[in-house]
């Protein structure tokens, strides 16, 4: 059985204890932080599997720990929020992190993008991988390649995080086929929509767009179908 380890950074030790508490029933190795500094230095050093970051933080706050973070690792990142802000929400995921919960979480949910954002970087496979894919498709000037989980456009790498990289192969391996921000909840994010936010899927169209497409405003690969969701053209 593997035993995987969660990083949780928030200055409220009484949400940093119900946090192990519920993780450590789990079965996962909890480490803990109380501020920005201090939970960022255990990440790099510790290299947990997944963290749990809280915005609001003394030293440093969430989104530039996230940030620091990510230009050094993908691990994944869940942050934490007193505000359903969505202002918060966005900047957060801009920053790159993969997930977010709102404080008062419910034990369950929060949970459940633990296990989700684990499974999806252990497996580190596009979605639905039982279904034989391609080495590579070429798309006009974009290339994407399946088994290097690499993006190219006009001849040079784009860089992806591993939420964009599974967005693009899952939308691009099922080409002009629309799908709800629901079902890509479900099938990408890898959890019910019930315990997710459809302004995840928003945001990383979003970023996708801005890295993939020549003009983000109008779009070639991603498209939007109103009243529906997205597909990706070809």
């Amino acid at each position: 059985m593997d035993y995987y380890t969660v990083l949780v950074v928030d200055d409220e030790e009484s949400i940093v204890n119900i946090i192990e508490y519920n993780l450590k029933k789990e079965k996962y190795n909890v480490l803990k932080a109380y501020n920005g500094e201090d939970g960022l230095n255990l990440a790099l050093t510790n290299k947990p599997d997944l963290v749990i970051l809280d915005i609001m933080m003394p030293k440093m706050d969430g989104y530039e720990v996230c940030r620091r973070l990510r230009a050094k690792s993908d691990v994944p990142i869940i942050m934490l929020t007193a505000r359903a802000d969505e202002v918060d929400t966005i900047l957060g995921l801009e920053m790159g992190a993969d997930d977010y919960v709102t404080k008062p979480f419910k034990t369950r949910e929060l949970l459940a993008r633990v296990k989700a954002n684990i499974r999806r970087k252990k497996n580190y496979v596009t979605p639905e991988k039982e279904e034989v894919l391609p080495t590579a498709d070429t798309f006009k000037n974009l290339v994407i390649d399946y088994d290097r989980y690499e993006v190219t456009k006009n001849g040079e790498s784009i860089y992806l995080t591993m939420r964009e990289y599974e967005l693009l192969f899952f939308l691009a391996k099922n080409k002009k086929k629309p799908f709800t921000r629901e079902e890509l909840l479900t099938k990408v994010w890898g959890y019910d929509y019930s315990c997710g936010d459809a302004r995840s899927v928003d945001v990383t169209i979003r970023r996708l767009r801005e890295k993939i497409e020549d003009d983000p405003g109008k779009p070639q690969y991603i498209i939007t179908k109103r009243g529906i969701g997205y597909y990706f053209a070809g």
